[in-house]
C-alpha cells in the first residue's frame, strides 16, 4: 500500500535515505529537511510487516515542472514493483496540480525509462533545481542522469 507520509514515518525515511546515500546511490538528506518536506513524501507499507519499506517525494520547482526525488526501496522489497507504485502515485498527484513535466536525477535510468522518462541534458533543467546539489560530495561533477517525463491530459 502506498500512502502519504506522516511525521511518524520520518525516522524510517531518514534511515532508508542514509543507507543508500552512504552507498553513493543518492544524496542523503538531513533529518530537519525531511521534517520540513514531509508533505512531499509517499511511503510504501509492507503488507507482511506493516512497516515503511519505501519512500519517494514529489517536489514542485515551477508552475509546470516538478521533480521525483528521494526514491528508496528497502533491499528486501526491491524488484517487486514498489518503486513503480510510488512513482505512479506521484505522477497522478503531479497531474492533479497541473504539472506538465516531471524530471528526476538518477543512477537508475532503466527503471525510469520503463516509466516513460526519457534522458535529457542536465543543462536543459532550470538553475533553480541545483540548489540541493551544492550539498552533494560529487558537486560540481554530477554523474546522475537527468530524465524527463511529459505528462499528458487526454
Amino acid at each position: 500500500m502506498v500512502r502519504h507520509a506522516t511525521i511518524k514515518d520520518i525516522q524510517t525515511i531518514y534511515r532508508l535515505l542514509q543507507f543508500f546515500g552512504n552507498r553513493g546511490e543518492m544524496i542523503p538528506r538531513p533529518l530537519s529537511a525531511l521534517y520540513d518536506h514531509v508533505r512531499d513524501f509517499v511511503v510504501y507499507i509492507s503488507p507482511e510487516t506493516g512497516m515503511v519499506a519505501g519512500c519517494c517525494a514529489l517536489q514542485f520547482c515551477w508552475e509546470d515542472l516538478a521533480e521525483i526525488r528521494s526514491l528508496a526501496v528497502d533491499v528486501a522489497h526491491q524488484g517487486k514493483g514498489v518503486g513503480k507504485m510510488m512513482v505512479e502515485t506521484l505522477v497522478e498527484e503531479a497531474r492533479s496540480f497541473g504539472i506538465t513535466q516531471l524530471f528526476t536525477l538518477t543512477y537508475q535510468p532503466v527503471f525510469f525509462g520503463k516509466l516513460n522518462f526519457n534522458r535529457i541534458d542536465r543543462a536543459d533543467l532550470p538553475l533553480k533545481i541545483w540548489s540541493d546539489c551544492v550539498h552533494c560530495v560529487k558537486f560540481p561533477d554530477c554523474d546522475e542522469i537527468a530524465m524527463m517525463r511529459e505528462l499528458s491530459y487526454a
